[in-house]
């Protein structure tokens, strides 16, 4: 019995790790389908990385305690997200090939998140509770006609102890956010790629709104002294 359930559990666990891997791969997928769309995306892309960095503290908190999985402010992120994409303009067929992609992908990435809630409920506690009321009896029994000596007491105890660790195991498996076995990689890497682009397309912004004003600037250059030019030469001449 102990075995089913603690297969049972790791079975939970992976899956509850597969759609974590999941989300963060949808993630990333539609903050590149977004920078290939244009520059129009960039607050659509900004809300997605806020959206990624509020998930993964919501599931992956320092403190285990503090896990949530149904926060309403993350779940507004996605759908300002979904706002933002949907009052893009495609010029072409090929942003609007974009477009539909990344309206698909925001939508996967809502139903994943309800996935996750789904797997990660787990074991009825109740359940456990009336295991663990089953194994008091047996070893109560076993104590009862076991003779009492030190090989005895060590038997009992070393037993208890491990069908202890077999139920801790069973809980932590099951207790996939903030427990001690977690796997929050995934979706930390993915909120700290959309962090590096967004730093790398701000720079690039910076350094393109320079090189405009630059021009900018040599071009009403030119343009003065070809016009300081004119009225000298037509002075000189009268």
């Amino acid at each position: 019995m102990l075995g089913l359930l603690i297969s049972n559990a790791n079975i939970s666990f992976r899956a509850l790790g597969g759609e974590v891997t999941t989300l963060s791969a949808q993630i990333l997928r539609l903050d590149n389908i977004l920078r290939r769309y244009g520059p129009d995306t960039y607050q659509a892309r900004e809300t997605l990385r806020q959206y990624a960095e509020q998930k993964t503290a919501d599931l992956f908190p320092d403190d285990g305690a503090d896990v949530r999985l149904d926060n309403p402010s993350t779940y507004e992120l996605l759908q300002r997200l979904e706002d933002s994409v949907l009052e893009l303009k495609p010029a072409n067929p090929r942003d609007q090939w974009w477009l539909d992609q990344a309206i698909t992908l925001a939508g996967k990435i809502g139903d994943s998140s309800l996935l996750i809630q789904q797997v990660a409920q787990g074991t009825p506690k109740t359940f456990l509770a009336l295991v663990v009321f089953w194994l008091t009896l047996l070893f109560a029994s076993f104590g009862l006609f076991a003779p009492r000596n030190l090989i005895s007491a060590v038997t009992l105890t070393l037993c208890a102890l491990a069908v202890a660790g077999a139920l801790g195991m069973i809980l932590t498996l099951e207790d996939g956010f903030g427990g001690l076995v977690h796997s929050p990689q995934p979706m930390r890497q993915a909120a700290k790629a959309l962090e590096t682009r967004s730093h790398d397309t701000a720079r690039l912004g910076h350094r393109s709104n320079k090189v405009i004003r630059s021009g900018r600037f040599r071009r009403a250059q030119s343009a003065s002294s070809r016009g300081n030019c004119s009225p000298f030469r037509i002075m000189t001449v009268r």
